[in-house]
């Protein structure tokens, strides 16, 4: 097997690919056309990428079978090209959860605090503590928390270490104004949270943004997220609002977010932009960072070395347990339900032939099969097939491959 890394990736992953047995080219600086070419050229079947965008011609210019994100999101990789042609798309979900979550109250608390404004006068040479005396603090105020992913999960955690209040607007429990069960919470693995602070279920987003005095938003960036945060939500936060996002910097209407700031005092800490360069280092100019009361760091919320070498552990098991078992860890491309609407339970002996004469029977009756299994019981002498078809086959069909074959015990058609 072999991989191509075409984004800055860690030694040790390099290294446990390489000790897995598989070839690595590692060309961090690869994007577009140069890209393209790469794929073509090295035959890998494996592409790992971070921020690289992933677009049809290098779908079609190898033969890549998997496509691992080494990251959490996955908005840069054209999906449904790959699903069209069989190609998995793979990510690291959660491993970069404590960074980004670390960066999200750091930024909260400089915003309280107006750590970087301090830092700024101290080397100007001027002494100011009349100024920067005045902090509301955090302890026993409210954090709004819009998604609760495996980030937003670290933010509870966080959140409790600071005797901060918990408000949840989530997907998963859209709808719901409730205290957060202690089941639920365990589920979450924040059990010890919900001993500390209250831990409240907004039913929209709205609600969950009104009663609070910090929001942070950790969504995916979707269609039914993109732009959520508008200005008819910003006009439901209270003015003097702290706003931190660290999630995509699509899913906020910036030009209403520098309304509020300048209208209502909304308070801002970004590591998102509607906009940013595609290179490392780059020129960047966004009027709302520009705006007084308002911080941005570069897109750094996964770029802790921790968070990093996890991400690269992450993806050699899942690479390395592709080559070794044909499964894939963490898919994100396929079908959660199949157009399947039958199945076909096959009893047969172990004896090679007998699927291929079930298969060619199906495939003369014009019948899709949508997925199948072969379990094969104790001493291999027989086996049971799982066949879901698209279509109901005639009673006529099941009978002819069952009466053709010496092989067929017998045959079960279940609706599904």
């Amino acid at each position: 097997m072999k991989v191509l890394v075409a984004d800055k990736f860690e030694k040790s992953g390099i290294d446990g690919l390489k000790a897995a047995g598989i070839q690595v080219v590692y060309e961090p600086d690869l994007k577009d056309d140069a890209l393209t070419q790469a794929i073509a050229a090295s035959g890998a079947d494996v592409l790992v990428v971070r921020s690289t965008k992933v677009t049809t011609p290098m779908l079609d210019a190898g033969r890549l079978s998997l496509i691992v994100r080494a990251g959490a999101g996955y908005n840069t990789i054209d999906v449904a090209g790959a699903s069209r042609r069989g190609i998995y798309v793979s990510n690291c979900p959660g491993k970069n959860a404590i960074a980004v979550a670390e960066l999200a109250f750091g930024l909260i608390l400089a915003l309280d605090r107006r750590i970087p404004d301090n830092v700024r006068e101290m080397r100007a040479g001027t002494w100011n503590k009349k100024e920067y005396s005045k902090a509301q603090g955090l302890y026993g105020r409210t954090i709004a928390l819009l998604g609760v992913g495996s980030i937003g999960q670290e933010m509870i955690r966080r959140a409790a270490g600071f005797g901060v209040n918990v408000i949840i607007w989530s997907r998963r429990f859209d709808g719901q104004e409730r205290s957060l069960t202690e089941i639920e919470a365990r589920d979450m693995g924040i059990e010890n949270a919900l001993r500390a602070v209250a831990i409240e279920l907004a039913p929209t987003p709205a609600d969950a943004v009104s009663r609070a005095d910090i929001v942070s938003v950790h969504l995916a960036l979707g269609p039914e997220t993109k732009g959520l945060v508008n200005a008819a939500l910003l006009a439901k936060m209270k003015p003097g609002t702290i706003f931190i996002n660290t999630a995509r910097g699509e899913v906020v209407d910036h030009a209403a977010l520098a309304a509020a700031v300048a209208e209502r005092g909304i308070r801002v800490g970004l590591d998102v932009y509607a906009s940013e360069p595609a290179a490392a280092t780059a020129p960047f100019k966004d009027d709302l960072v520009d705006l007084p009361g308002v911080y941005g760091t570069h897109h750094i919320g996964a770029s802790t070395d921790q968070a990093q070498e996890a991400i690269a552990a992450e993806t050699v098991r899942i690479i390395r347990s592709y080559k070794e078992s044909g499964q894939v860890p963490n898919v994100v491309n396929l079908a959660r339900r199949t157009p399947a609407t039958h199945m076909l339970v096959v009893r047969h002996r172990d004896r090679p032939g007998v699927l291929a004469h079930v298969f060619d029977h199906l495939r003369r009756a014009n019948l899709n099969v949508q997925e199948t299994e072969n379990i094969v019981f104790e001493g291999a002498e027989a086996a049971v097939a799982r066949i879901n078809l698209d279509g109901e086959p005639p009673s006529t069909l099941c009978e002819k491959i069952k009466t053709e074959n010496g092989d067929v015990f017998d045959l079960q058609l279940v609706t599904l």
